[in-house]
């Protein structure tokens, strides 16, 4: 009897281990998911598709990176969505009256700044709910988003802008999509700035050590505000990335993102236990969720449905993550 308990135990160890390797898991999927829908289906690695899937995973990647951050913190951001679509509006009206692309890209960003920054000042300054905050200013950004645009697409961007999103580079006698140049430029820059900088260290230790943090002279509220602020430019990058791989700045775009980009972040290591952070699982994640998007394109899979998998995909990745944290408990 014994022995079959011990035995037990450590097959459920065994299996804690397995699950908490969360980049081994989503990388494992991610390829077994490739195989099945390129064998079921050619025409999904044919070099156009993959093109395709490579620009929509940019820019839900480079969201998820800045959600990832918040998710770290023990927060949520879900005005990521309507922060997206602002800052491609904000970007395409200027457009549209003859701004340069520069400054149009600069008020883009600057208006997921501003948002990001209400966000963590209510949250960091004034210790308010992340997930009420995030709500209201989702609403206020999608808001603003209609009352600009009065409910119409703005068209007829330059190419110049698009080219941010549609574009394409040689590299190494292929090409590569502009967006997804633009993509490993900003994760560089945020690997650097969390794992080389004071600032990034004291945010990944935030989580597990803030009553020490504060002993110790950080400012926590500034620095949950940083966090915010951050999620909100990442989100304004993705949006205009988005905007010009579309075309267009519809006053509806990016409705519905937040569910993917929380996805992507917390398939691929952004714990809600707070036990860690994994940037290149959330680029792992981003690309199992549109992998899993395209196939599900191709398979004639109605767009209700997809949503509803990738909600499911959300609850069976937290469900993960609980039984990782709950299984460490238990191991010690």
């Amino acid at each position: 009897m014994v022995t079959r308990v011990s035995r037990a135990l450590r097959l459920q160890q065994r299996w804690y281990r397995f699950l908490s390797n969360r980049e081994g898991v989503v990388a494992f999927l991610l390829l077994l998911m490739t195989l099945v829908l390129g064998t079921r289906m050619p025409t999904f690695l044919s070099a156009q598709n993959i093109l395709n899937v490579a620009r929509s995973f940019s820019w839900i990647a480079v969201a998820a990176v800045g959600e990832g951050v918040v998710l770290l913190t023990g927060g949520i951001d879900l005005s990521v969505g309507s922060t997206m679509a602002l800052a491609g509006v904000v970007a395409a009206l200027l457009l549209q009256g003859g701004t340069p692309v520069a400054v149009a890209v600069f008020a883009g960003l600057a208006a997921g700044l501003l948002i990001g920054f209400v966000n963590g000042s209510l949250v960091g300054r004034m210790g308010l709910p992340p997930f009420i905050v995030t709500l209201g200013t989702m609403s206020v950004a999608r808001g603003i988003v209609f009352g600009l645009t009065g409910g119409w697409p703005v068209r007829d961007l330059p190419w110049a802008f698009r080219v941010l999103g549609q574009g394409d580079l040689p590299f190494l006698g292929g090409r590569v999509p502009v967006p997804v140049l633009i993509l490993a430029v900003l994760v560089l820059a945020s690997s650097l700035l969390l794992n080389l900088t004071l600032l990034g260290r004291y945010i990944r230790l935030l989580p597990r050590a803030e009553p020490a943090l504060h002993l110790s002279g950080v400012d926590i509220g500034g620095l949950k505000q940083f966090v915010y602020t951050f999620s909100g430019f990442m989100a304004a990058a993705g949006g205009l990335m988005m905007t010009a791989r579309l075309g267009v700045a519809a006053p509806t775009a990016a409705v519905g993102y937040e569910i993917d980009i929380i996805a992507a972040a917390i398939l691929g290591g952004a714990s809600v236990a707070h036990r860690g952070w994994s940037l290149w699982g959330v680029l792992l994640g981003a690309g199992l969720l549109q992998v899993l998007r395209n196939g599900l394109v191709l398979m004639g899979v109605h767009p209700y449905w997809q949503t509803g998998v990738v909600g499911a995909m959300l609850l069976a990745a937290i469900l993960i993550d609980y039984l990782v944290a709950r299984g460490s408990q238990v191991g010690e």
